[in-house]
């Protein structure tokens, strides 16, 4: 039994989706966990892994890993059954097919297992929005220096590239490769800012410029969800046109050299975050919010996030909060929009 949570971890990933078997993730999550009980293949791919945190999400992991190759084309038969690449064949028929892709990658397999999930969900971004339209009118400045702790391939550091069209309310340009519809948040009005720097850290960043980048982020993409591969495909073609810079560094020592020098006189500067709290130590996260506090007599400066609730509650639902400095203004979905900012003051 795990030492966290009183579960293995073939109970967790069977339970990852509620038992749910509407979509090909969750048959496959079931059939995975099925396997880790018979001692077989699945087992072997996950040994050492069985008092893995919670947190760390090892069957997301794994799925990536099938996921790429699948994307890479190095399972056909399995695609079959990925809408992600056209497949429509019968979810409940996988099995036998899955498993002889797991018994012919058994070391690809382990080795994605190193891999923190980093969706780099480019929804998230209409958080950044609200957050930075927040922060612009708190602050009353427009031109925002973007930091973002925890970026992966930073996508969301371009959300002044991106178009947003809400209920009676737009931002961005028109003619964006992205279109994030569907935001909801009557009577929300965006405020014009203009980013004027923009950087990333991240402990495994990559060039998601390039076909193999573009497929590893892809294959954290739940395949049964199209409209968001569409969105990450369209921010990619974003990205290519306008890189931004990722460093390899640890969020709260890169955040402390980034805040070391100010930023020039009429510049607002915005840390920014989206669901990495549970993923980073609690003493990492404590080391950036204090750099971002002992930062704030030398600059205008406000922290921007979208983190779940913590703790999290003991019961009821309950939808990631968006955070600007230590006040929650709204909420939205961990991939995005709809948009809630009732909370807003």
């Amino acid at each position: 039994m795990s030492a966290y949570d009183g579960a293995t971890l073939g109970e967790r990933m069977g339970s990852h989706f509620g038992g749910s078997t509407e979509h090909l993730y969750g048959v496959l999550v079931r059939d995975l966990a099925a396997d880790w009980e018979r001692r077989g293949v699945v087992r072997d791919i996950l040994a050492g892994r069985e008092d893995a945190s919670p947190g760390d999400m090892v069957q997301l992991r794994l799925l990536a890993g099938i996921h790429r190759i699948v994307l890479r084309g190095d399972a056909p038969e399995l695609a079959t059954f990925y809408p992600s690449v056209g497949g429509t064949a019968d979810r409940y028929a996988v099995w036998p097919t899955l498993a002889s892709v797991l018994r012919e990658h058994v070391a690809e397999l382990r080795a994605a297992l190193d891999v923190a999930p980093q969706t780099n969900e480019v929804g998230r971004s209409v958080a950044l929005l609200a957050g930075l339209s927040e922060a612009v009118r708190r602050r009353g400045i427009r031109q925002v220096r973007l930091l973002e702790p925890g970026a992966s391939a930073g996508l969301n550091l371009l959300v002044d590239r991106f178009r947003f069209e809400g209920d009676g309310w737009s931002a961005g340009p028109r003619d964006a490769p992205l279109v994030l519809t569907g935001c909801a948040a009557p009577g929300f009005a965006p405020e014009h800012f203009e980013v004027v720097e923009r950087r990333g850290c991240d402990l495994e960043p990559f060039d998601a410029a390039t076909a193999q980048g573009e497929a590893h982020l892809r294959s954290f993409i739940w395949p049964h969800m199209p409209e968001r591969d569409g969105r990450l495909v369209a921010a990619l073609a974003t990205l290519r046109e306008h890189p931004v810079v990722i460093d390899r560094a640890p969020a709260a020592e890169w955040v402390r050299d980034q805040l070391a020098s100010t930023a020039p006189d009429g510049v607002l500067t915005v840390v920014w975050h989206s669901i990495t709290r549970q993923y980073w130590p609690t003493a990492e996260y404590v080391a950036m919010l204090s750099a971002i506090d002992d930062a704030r007599s030398r600059m205008p400066l406000v922290r921007v996030a979208l983190e779940d609730p913590h703790p999290l509650p003991a019961a009821g639902t309950w939808r990631p909060q968006i955070e600007v400095d230590d006040d929650v203004i709204g909420h939205c979905t961990h991939h995005g929009p709809p948009l809630d900012l009732s909370l807003a003051t």
